[in-house]
């Protein structure tokens, strides 16, 4: 694939996930966000957006490696896959907990964003290594935003 139309491919699902998300979840942060009970290891709201922007980054940096390798090379299709559904995943827990007010509904799509994402790093690792490992600080990012995710829902039972 051609490197311009590669990087575009790559960019624009990230920055429409990016968009989808910040749409459902700015409004919520000084409202319904600001009156949850929050764990004392929960960041500062300002931490939030760089951290994404540079996971995005890099998940675009990701799969731009993978779009230019060969269109018929065994594992690319699937692997592709696998990322757009975790890309998904990650919109549609903004939905979830930030849409829906519900920290019990983002518990059960990020622990399926968790699993896609341990799926997008083995599926990708098998065609280039360098994408697969890119996609670990977005793996501990989300990690660690479980654990916020369920301190929230069982601090606001």
């Amino acid at each position: 694939m051609p490197f311009l139309q590669a990087a575009i491919l790559a960019l624009i699902p990230v920055v429409a996930a990016s968009l989808l998300g910040s749409t459902v979840t700015f409004p919520q942060i000084p409202t319904w966000y600001a009156g949850l009970v929050k764990p004392p290891f929960n960041p500062p709201n300002w931490l939030f957006a760089p951290v994404w922007t540079t996971l995005f980054a890099m998940m675009a940096f990701s799969v731009f490696r993978v779009l230019r390798l060969p269109k018929g090379m065994p594992g690319r299709r699937g692997a592709l896959a696998a990322y757009h559904v975790q890309l998904l995943l990650n919109v549609l827990w903004s939905c979830a907990f930030f849409g829906l007010q519900s920290p019990a509904a983002g518990i059960v799509v990020i622990l399926a964003l968790l699993a896609m994402i341990v799926v997008t790093i083995a599926r990708f690792r098998s065609l280039d290594r360098v994408s697969a490992n890119l996609f670990w600080p977005y793996f501990a990012w989300v990690s660690f935003a479980t654990l916020l995710n369920v301190s929230i829902w069982w601090l606001n039972r």
